[in-house]
């Protein structure tokens, strides 16, 4: 009997995790339950890592198996979702913060959600931002943050929106181990979440009260 998912991510079996994926998928796996067992056995390390039990470099490895599992399912989840775009959104890492794992997760699930995702990369300054809503005209914005101290690049990009006349039109998102109710009110987003799966959620609810 092979490794399941959970397995290959607790032994950090990074040269085996593409195997795994293909023999889930060829056993008819469904790529939405596979991609979400992915983001909970990240989760599950991302908690031994902070309670001291597991060391960055081993994080770190395991984000690339996330990276690599998720290159694998992207296909089949793109299928799964359709070719119609339920909605777009404008992501990113604010200046000041270069953690993408969450961000990474996040738009992978979106996409596989029926989202069409721009994803701006990390340490995006405000100006940026504005730029891609002007350019690309979606109805959330999503930042994603591992730091504290990006609360105010965040607020930020929020009043750079608002200063430019676009806010109205925008659902503003906020996430990642950095954020919580506190960081909410202060950036001025409209949301926050913790949890890729949550996100999904609370944006499909933004989409569908704009339509």
């Amino acid at each position: 009997m092979g490794l399941s998912i959970e397995e290959a991510f607790a032994k950090r079996k990074f040269r085996e995790i593409g195997d795994v994926i293909k023999l889930a998928l060829a056993e008819g796996g469904d790529p939405y339950v596979l991609i979400k067992r992915c983001q909970e056995a990240m989760e599950e390390i991302g908690r031994k890592y902070q309670s001291g039990e597991y060391f960055l470099a081993e994080l770190m490895l395991s984000a690339r198996m996330f990276e690599t599992a998720a290159a694998i399912l992207a296909p089949s989840l793109k299928q799964g979702g359709g070719s119609r775009s339920i909605g777009k959104i404008v992501l990113g890492t604010p200046k000041g913060d270069v953690h993408d794992l969450g961000k990474n997760i996040f738009s992978v699930m979106a996409q596989a959600g029926g989202f069409e995702v721009v994803d701006l990369g990390i340490d995006v300054p405000a100006s940026r931002f504005l730029q891609a809503v002007r350019q690309e005209n979606p109805q959330i914005v999503g930042m994603s943050a591992l730091l504290t101290t990006t609360y105010p690049s965040m607020k930020e990009v929020v009043k750079t929106i608002e200063d430019a006349g676009m806010r109205q039109k925008l659902k503003i998102v906020i996430g990642g181990g950095g954020t919580g109710e506190e960081a909410r009110r202060f950036v001025g987003a409209d949301a926050q979440t913790l949890d890729a799966a949550e996100g999904i959620r609370i944006c499909r609810e933004f989409v569908a009260g704009n339509q």
